[in-house]
């Protein structure tokens, strides 16, 4: 980065929010995939008046800028592809205002969502969008990428939440977006448009969501089973009967096997695959319908069904989901992990079709995830310093993919294209939806300086 440019962003941003030595640099230059790429600036705005500022320089530049939340993105969409700025928002972490007569909530892009969650909690309220990296990830992060959560099945996802929005646009114009009516259809949805858009179209500044009466009470059970298709057919019968789980989680037989050797959790060696579910809402409902789901899980031939009785219970039972991610990279230093989307008809289909890819490609692959809502989190685990093993894993994507789409399914549930599927973007949306889409770019960043080389293979 040439310094006059970054003496003119210092001017913008101020000293202590320009950062050029390679420590910070490095710390900008990747997320939790593999891909790395050093920026050749970090800047932390800390109002929308600076991100405006440095968008008008980059317009006017010509300069690559890619926005960042706090990088724990499984797509590649917070690492820098073609240099430039990497524009950190985490200084913008301010709650503006917590309206509870209208349940809505105005936080800033950099707040954390743990945050606001346990704020609005202690106000008899409820942010329903609960991603496992809730704790470190982002706000915009995490209306950027569209992100989900264990409660997506019963509450919906982020994009579900987000009522209005602040953007910076490419040429450095603030745009104010949606509305906080419980109704708004004033001529396109805008808001809709920026989100989950992974910060191609605009960076977010100020976010507006909407927000529910906390749920009065939660009943938790976890169920394990000695064969896949049985927890697959809890799943639609669960659904069938008219359930509707807060919580419906999945783990296959090679996640379990990692868990317990991890976590000592107590599941079975032989498990073959394991349900988590929760219910929630008035008490006796909430009973009514894990009482229903014990039914079923028996009738579906579960091995052994446990309920919790008290909050320490529920945690123990929760241990066993929340450490399938670092279970399972403690067996190869690399992980590559997905997030398709198939029916919930089709889930032991999908976990079963990852094992086989997995032999098929002498690779170590599990799954596990939201299977209320079909999504898996297909897991590849490899080692980038072997190019032979990093070439089957990238096989055994393309493998993944192909059977996600025969299966009716979509390639991203809630970590977005960025760069990691974006070659197989065309392949579900077809010509005229890769058209549509860069249309739309070109019409908002027509020098396409906002996060390049994401969603889209040139």
């Amino acid at each position: 980065m040439k310094d006059s440019l970054v003496s003119k962003l210092i001017e913008i941003a101020g000293k202590d929010n320009v950062k050029t030595s390679i420590e910070d640099r490095i710390a900008h230059s990747y997320d939790a995939t593999l891909y790395t790429q050093l920026p050749g600036v970090v800047v932390s705005p800390t109002t929308t008046d600076q991100v405006a500022g440095v968008m008008k320089l980059a317009y006017e530049e010509e300069i690559p800028v890619t926005p960042r939340g706090c990088g724990t993105g499984l797509s590649g969409g917070a690492v820098p592809s073609e240099g430039g700025i990497s524009l950190a928002m985490t200084r913008m972490n301010k709650i503006k205002e917590v309206d509870a007569e209208n349940l809505m909530a105005v936080a800033e892009p950099g707040v954390i969502n743990q945050d606001l969650d346990k704020l609005v909690e202690s106000m008899g309220l409820f942010y329903p969008p609960d991603p496992l990296s809730k704790k470190g990830c982002s706000m915009g992060g995490n209306v950027a990428e569209g992100a989900g959560g264990p409660r997506a099945f019963k509450y919906g996802c982020t994009r579900q939440y987000v009522k209005g929005l602040e953007v910076v646009l490419a040429n450095g114009d603030v745009l104010k977006t949606g509305s906080r009516t419980v109704k708004y259809v004033t001529g396109f949805d805008l808001t809709g448009l920026f989100t989950a858009s992974e910060g191609a179209l605009g960076v977010m500044t100020e976010i507006t969501v909407q927000l529910l009466p906390k749920p009065a009470y939660t009943e938790t059970m976890l169920a394990i089973y000695d064969d896949v298709w049985q927890a697959g057919r809890t799943v639609s019968e669960i659904v069938a009967a008219g359930i509707i789980p807060s919580v419906l989680e999945f783990m296959d037989s090679a996640t379990t096997k990692a868990v317990e050797a991890y976590a000592k959790v107590g599941l079975p060696a032989d498990a073959d695959a394991v349900l988590l579910i929760e219910t929630d809402g008035h008490a006796e409902a909430a009973r009514e319908d894990i009482a229903k789901c014990v039914e079923i899980c028996q009738r579906c031939k579960a091995t052994r069904v446990q309920r919790a009785h008290t909050a320490e219970e529920r945690e123990g039972l929760w241990k066993a989901r929340r450490s399938a991610m670092a279970a399972i990279t403690r067996i190869n230093p690399s992980l590559i992990q997905e997030d398709p989307v198939v029916p919930r008809s089709k889930v032991a289909d999908l976990a079963k079709a990852v094992l086989n890819i997995g032999e098929r490609y002498n690779l170590h692959m599990c799954s596990y995830g939201h299977a209320g809502d079909g999504n898996l989190h297909p897991s590849i685990l490899t080692d980038i310093r072997d190019p032979a093993a990093m070439k089957r894993a990238r096989e055994a994507v393309k493998a993944l993919f192909d059977c996600v789409l025969a299966l009716g399914g979509t390639l991203s549930g809630e970590h977005g294209i960025g760069r990691e599927k974006a070659p197989y973007l065309r392949q579900e949306v077809g010509d005229v939806g890769i058209a549509t889409m860069k249309a739309l770019k070109d019409a908002l960043d027509p020098k396409g300086i906002l996060n390049p080389g994401k969603i889209f293979v040139n």
